[in-house]
């Protein structure tokens, strides 16, 4: 029932996930009055591996992350993340609340041992074609040196897992490369991932060599993160814009584009921000993925894509296995 459009991009987006993975059983929550209707539109109402649970109640745009916790516990989403948290379903995707969300899956699926605080993590494209991970995405404003440590084992831990790298290169986020760049606490960050064998760190990167294929994770706190990546959302739109406005300005520029048409089809998927839609909230003992709340049904499906694949990954058990090599490494 949550992002900007609700049912509407969630069921289509469904349909398509059941299509696509022969394996997949997908619970939908919320209103009946509203998703029934949709499921017949798309085909999926009898569906055998289709599920429905009917709740009226449902977490608002508005709420705030402690309202959602005392009066919202019949909604869709905290139905969801009850789910899974009961063993019922593997992961929880979701469109809505991102406060409100982060703050019941906390509640409800608990935090890994060692984990201070769940991050939200998400990919990027680079050059080289595989992307990176950026992490803290907004899940947290300000964070202490011990916590974005903590970030960087989750996010090596998760690339290793997806992508199956085996030492992925981890940097910081900072405001130039060189070592007494930056403020306190990412100064102190960069000698704790300097000291430990567990974290492959590479040292500072700056704005703009996130797309540069230089690092595989890169860690910052929530406040630099989250205006990084929609920054890089904003400028993503700003050309594909500036690119259409090109191609219809007159005949010859329209016949450029047809002469070129697949290979740009293919340049401009890759600069497309749905394309990486599924923020994961990571450091939970139990997976929950982030959808934006604008998303359409193609950038929802793939917020499906990355559940499934976590799903099959087995990323809480991963980043588990990491603390405990940090631990290790540590004594």
């Amino acid at each position: 029932m949550g992002g900007d459009i609700g049912p509407h991009v969630t069921v289509p987006a469904v349909a398509q996930a059941l299509n696509d993975y022969s394996h997949l059983y997908v619970t939908l929550i919320g209103d009946q009055h509203f998703i029934h209707p949709l499921l017949i539109q798309f085909g999926i109402a009898q569906h055998p591996r289709l599920l429905f649970m009917h709740t009226s109640q449902v977490v608002t745009a508005n709420d705030k992350p402690i309202t959602a916790l005392r009066s919202r516990r019949q909604s869709s989403m905290r139905l969801a993340l009850d789910l899974v948290h009961q063993g019922q379903a593997d992961a929880c995707v979701s469109a809505g609340n991102t406060g409100a969300l982060m703050a019941m899956a906390k509640v409800v699926l608990k935090l890994l041992p060692g984990i201070e605080r769940p991050a939200l993590i998400s990919h990027l494209p680079e050059e080289n074609g595989r992307g990176c991970l950026l992490l803290d995405l907004g899940a947290n404003s300000s964070c202490d040196s011990e916590v974005l440590m903590q970030f960087a084992v989750m996010g090596a831990a998760l690339a290793e897992s997806v992508w199956g790298l085996t030492r992925p290169r981890v940097a910081l986020l900072n405001i130039g490369e060189e070592q007494i760049k930056g403020n306190d606490v990412v100064k102190q960050t960069a000698q704790l991932l300097e000291n430990s064998n567990a974290i492959n760190y590479i040292g500072f990167v700056e704005g703009n060599q996130l797309f540069s294929g230089k690092a595989d994770v890169i860690v910052c706190d929530g406040f630099v993160g989250n205006i990084a990546l929609k920054t890089a959302e904003g400028v993503s739109k700003l050309i594909l814009t500036k690119l259409k406005a090109q191609f219809d300005v007159n005949w010859f520029a329209r016949f450029i584009l047809k002469l070129f048409l697949p290979s740009l089809k293919s340049q401009l998927k890759q600069l497309n921000p749905d394309q990486y839609n599924g923020a994961s909230l990571v450091g939970l003992r139990g997976i929950v993925i982030k959808s934006h709340g604008h998303a359409d049904e193609t950038a929802f499906l793939q917020a499906i894509h990355q559940a499934v694949a976590e799903i099959q990954q087995q990323v809480p058990s991963r980043i588990t296995d990491k603390l405990e090599s940090l631990l290790i490494d540590k004594h």
